[in-house]
């Protein structure tokens, strides 16, 4: 990149340049998977191992026994480090020989269920997920058969948490190989760049001022990495975006903050955003005190002030003026898809079906339980329909108009993990947009901090200068290459024991769930 270009960041009106190790004039940013382990010297963990320091007698048994690296003995020393306590198995390890409280000779080691498991996390992101979302963004695999976590479901009892994937005795044998999970956005044959992205999902739209310049590049280079993308939310386009510009979606939303012809030109994805599915009907607040010099520069707005989004974009009263702003969209950049973002109202079928002959190449549908940490929990939970119920109505009628291969239909809304990304397209998306998933990766624990005073107390989602230096650029974007590599793992694995070798064989097929309230089987 020239250095001038880079000058014209001026870095430090966003945090000062000491706090990356990494410069962001970096473009290519390598799909390789490598230990990201904690920030935090005591994570919170499933089990806890005690050990009595009276009696152990540094054998070492525990090393050599344990296989998870909970024990490590200290090269020069005649000291053990405090168990790893994240990293153990607990009681599982009972049946096997590498049980290192059993194989202790001395009886100093004793194993217990930490409290912090009921305090953690909630029905939908129960602590047993988060933990297991933590462990695949440090090793980029899915959770081993022997690991104590429950991932596939939370504790809803609703949504995705009752439909099981029902997978055949005999399926055709599929190698890894064979296994196609990429996705074209572009499926209207209308002149447009035809963009294949090699996952079937992208990051959603998480402005700057809700989220740290940190966390915005973290996700950006994790999206550039993957070759698929991530979204500036309704923020603004920080210049320091910039390398990864092939790779984001800039967000055209009701407060039009940083909107700019020149930002609107510089990338492949322009997505119109009308609701949000945590919030339909709300809008958008950003509170004053997350208002920073560097957020309000960038929303050309004034520091300090609360800042609002209204509900509908009082340009925007029907389909015809929706094609009016598409059109505009798509003269000032002739080369970008356009995505249209709705929440799920009971109607949301008609309005995708509009969204569809306005012009756009993407529809997403944001259902309830959107990630947002803003949002009430009153409208979360009662206004927007859940995303499970909004895409099979949205993809029928898409068939019965004769315009389902005519455009792709992206899902977000309560999208956790691989499996429901997979049950998801199993009803009927193309795809899906994920984020909170991104930011439990980062160490997130659900606190419901996001929007409050300073903001996130781990520096994922604040603008304070004091809690953003918590995250470091390189660790966060290795942390989501992971999580997406695990997620890569496990959803071929999903289709390979189907017996199917595309992602794209698997949309619709309802036959292959099974919905606990209806199926005994």
């Amino acid at each position: 990149m020239d250095q001038s270009l880079e000058n014209n960041f001026n870095l430090e009106e966003i945090l000062p340049a000491n706090t990356f190790k990494t410069r962001v004039t970096q473009t290519k940013v390598e799909r390789i998977v490598k230990s990201a382990p904690t920030r935090y010297r005591n994570e919170i963990a499933k089990y806890i191992i005690f050990r009595n320091e009276e009696k152990c007698k540094l054998c070492g048994k525990c090393v050599a026994t344990c296989t998870k690296g909970v024990h490590i003995l200290k090269q020069g020393y005649k000291l053990f480090a405090s168990p790893l306590s994240y990293k153990c198995n607990g009681f599982v390890c009972e049946k096997t020989d590498h049980f290192c409280v059993s194989n202790c000779p001395e009886g100093a080691l004793r194993l217990v269920k930490s409290p912090m498991m009921e305090a953690l996390g909630d029905y939908r992101w129960p602590a047993d997920m988060m933990l297991a979302t933590w462990h695949m963004a440090e090793t980029g695999n899915p959770i081993p058969e022997d690991c104590d976590f429950e991932y596939e479901t939370g504790d809803s009892d609703g949504g995705f948490d009752r439909i099981r994937i029902a997978f055949p005795d005999n399926p055709v044998t599929v190698s890894e190989d064979e296994i196609d999970i990429s996705l074209d956005l572009n499926k209207r044959n209308d002149g447009r760049p035809n963009i294949k992205i090699d996952v079937p999902w992208y990051g959603g739209g998480m402005s700057f001022g809700s989220i740290s310049n940190v966390t915005q590049l973290s996700k950006a280079r994790a999206a550039t990495a993957w070759n698929t993308f991530s979204c500036s939310g309704e923020g603004g386009y920080m210049e320091r975006l910039r390398p990864y510009d092939d790779h984001m979606i800039t967000q055209v939303a009701t407060g039009l903050f940083g909107v700019r012809e020149e930002t609107i030109q510089r990338v492949r994805i322009i997505e119109f955003k009308y609701a949000q599915g945590a919030k339909p009907g709300l809008g958008g607040h950003l509170l004053g005190t997350k208002n920073t010099p560097a957020v309000a520069k960038m929303r050309e707005a004034v520091q300090g002030i609360p800042l609002f989004s209204p509900f509908p974009f009082h340009s925007v009263y029907s389909i015809e003026d929706h094609m009016k702003h598409i059109d505009w969209m798509k003269h000032i950049n002739t080369r970008a898809l356009i995505s249209t973002k709705v929440s799920t109202p009971t109607d949301v079928d008609m309005v995708a079906v509009g969204s569809y002959y306005a012009g756009t190449h993407i529809i997403h549908i944001d259902g309830g339980y959107g990630g947002t940490g803003a949002a009430p929990d009153i409208a979360k939970k009662n206004i927007a329909m859940p995303i499970d119920y909004a895409i099979p109505k949205v993809h029928n009628f898409l068939v019965s108009e004769g315009a389902r291969d005519t455009v792709v239909l992206m899902a977000s809304g309560g999208i956790r993990n691989y499996f429901d990304i997979v049950k998801a397209i199993m009803l009927g998306a193309d795809g899906v947009i994920v984020g909170t998933a991104e930011l439990i990766a980062l160490s997130c624990l659900r606190c419901s901090r996001c929007s409050s005073g300073r903001g996130c107390p781990r520096g994922i989602a604040t603008t304070d200068p004091g809690l953003i230096t918590q995250v470091e650029l390189d660790w966060g974007t290795q942390r989501i290459i992971n999580l997406y590599n695990a997620w890569t793992i496990g959803i071929k694995d999903i289709l390979k024991r189907l017996g199917l070798k595309s992602i794209k064989e698997l949309r619709g097929r309802t036959d292959l769930l099974r919905h606990l309230d209806i199926s005994n089987n």
